[in-house]
């Protein structure tokens, strides 16, 4: 698996409707990205929600399978360090 995030920076928040924290990251070395939400699924594992500014999308993932390596990155950076139960 290559690695497309670095220095991926979690900030836990008191839980609320599946809300969990806030994520950081650098991508390609070359981008910073913050103010990501991070939810707990149902099911197990995480969600990422991108920031948006007045209903406009600030930056997202343009395919799915781009979308969940980044969630998988993150999701392994949480459980690497215990952080809160997914």
């Amino acid at each position: 698996m290559t690695n497309f995030t670095s220095e991926i920076n979690i900030v836990p928040i008191k839980p609320k409707n599946g809300h969990v924290a806030f994520v950081s990251f650098i991508l390609f070395e070359k981008l910073y990205i913050s103010s990501v939400a991070v939810y707990t699924r149902f099911g197990g594992g995480i969600r990422l929600v991108y920031p948006r500014k007045k209903n406009l999308d600030v930056c997202y993932p343009i395919n799915h399978e781009f979308g969940d390596a980044i969630e998988q990155e993150i999701l392994m950076e949480i459980l690497k360090y215990e952080l809160f139960s997914v």
